[in-house]
Formats: C-alpha cells, sequence, structure tokens
C-alpha cells in the first residue's frame, strides 16, 4: 500500500461557542474534509497552554505532588504542573512559577523537555514540558485557595515503580517521565 504524500486541512464552514467558562471552554464546529464530506457538529475544547515539570534536587530526588482529582475521584502522584497565565512571558516562566508555588522548589538549571498535546484531535492546547535539574528548596508553598497537595521527593527507582505499576495516571505526566527513564538507563 502507498501512503498518501500529502494530507489536506478541513475546511472550516462554521463555528459556534457552546460554552465560554474560565476552565471550559466548547465550541461546535462544522467543517468540510477535502473529499467533500460534511461533519456538522465536530466539537472542539480551547484551553490555554499547559506546563510540567520534571524537577529533580541537587540530591537526585524528584519532586513530586499528591493531590486529589475530581474526574476519577482519587488521590495521585503528579508532577508539578499548571497553566500558562497570561501575565507570565512565557511556558518556561509559568513552569518556574508553578513550581515554586506548589512546592517552594526553584533556580537550578532549566530546559524544555518535550512538547505534547492531549488530544489533537479535540483539544487547541499543547503541554510544554521542562526539565529542571539542580533544584533546591528556596521557600514554602504558596498554594491557592483551590489548591490541596503534599510534597514528596522520590529516588530515581521509587519513580520507576509507579510508572511501571502504571500509578501516573496523567498521560501528559506520564510521557516525558518515560522519555526520562528511556535517556536515562
Amino acid at each position: 500500500m502507498e501512503a498518501k504524500e500529502n494530507i489536506e486541512k478541513w475546511e472550516l464552514l462554521n463555528s459556534e461557542y457552546l460554552f465560554k467558562e474560565p476552565w471550559f471552554t466548547a465550541r461546535r464546529d462544522t467543517v468540510r474534509l477535502p473529499n467533500g464530506t460534511q461533519i456538522p457538529s465536530y466539537y472542539v475544547l480551547e484551553y490555554p497552554e499547559w506546563i510540567n515539570v520534571i524537577a529533580i534536587t541537587k540530591e537526585g530526588k524528584f519532586i513530586f505532588v499528591r493531590q486529589y482529582r475530581h474526574g476519577l475521584r482519587e488521590v495521585f502522584y503528579e508532577l508539578c504542573a499548571g497553566v500558562c497565565e497570561k501575565e507570565d512571558d512565557s511556558p518556561l516562566q509559568s513552569a518556574q512559577r508553578e513550581l515554586l508555588e506548589e512546592t517552594g522548589y526553584g533556580n537550578g538549571t532549566w530546559t524544555e523537555y518535550m512538547v505534547v498535546s492531549a488530544n489533537p484531535s479535540t483539544m487547541t492546547n499543547l503541554t510544554h514540558c521542562f526539565l529542571a535539574k539542580d533544584v533546591e528548596q528556596v521557600s514554602d508553598q504558596h498554594l491557592e485557595d483551590t489548591e490541596d497537595l503534599s510534597v514528596h521527593l522520590l529516588s530515581l527507582e521509587e519513580v520507576k515503580e509507579l510508572l511501571t505499576t502504571d500509578q501516573i495516571k496523567q498521560a501528559l505526566m506520564a510521557a516525558p517521565l518515560w522519555k526520562y527513564m528511556a535517556e536515562n538507563k
């Protein structure tokens, strides 16, 4: 079977917002595919850019948080993560702000590690994943009223155990962690 060389974009015929809330914006698009087929109701969720951080201390400990997630109604280990706020100049600044607010850790050497999408079929945003090495505790947590989380310093082996026993449920966090494990055997 021969691969198709050019994949064409869909034509947007109409778009209407169904909900426009701070944490939930949904629209219904009417689209025409290159072959002429029309989809009268294609739903798209609009979100701001997101970040998450694989933060590793000078002592080689991975910084995780544990918090309740209402969608699955359970408490999970997660990377520090958050939303790119409008006042942030860049995803890097958002990541540094979130790590400091949620954990009290900062400084270190930062690199953008990968950029992923939760679902490019129906979601408009990207998640910028950062690797922060040699971070150190520089303050206490500065949690928002809606945040209730605890900070945990885990060894590389403990992180591997969380991954291999399917305890990291957030796919946008599992992806960069698996990449890290593959590159740092």
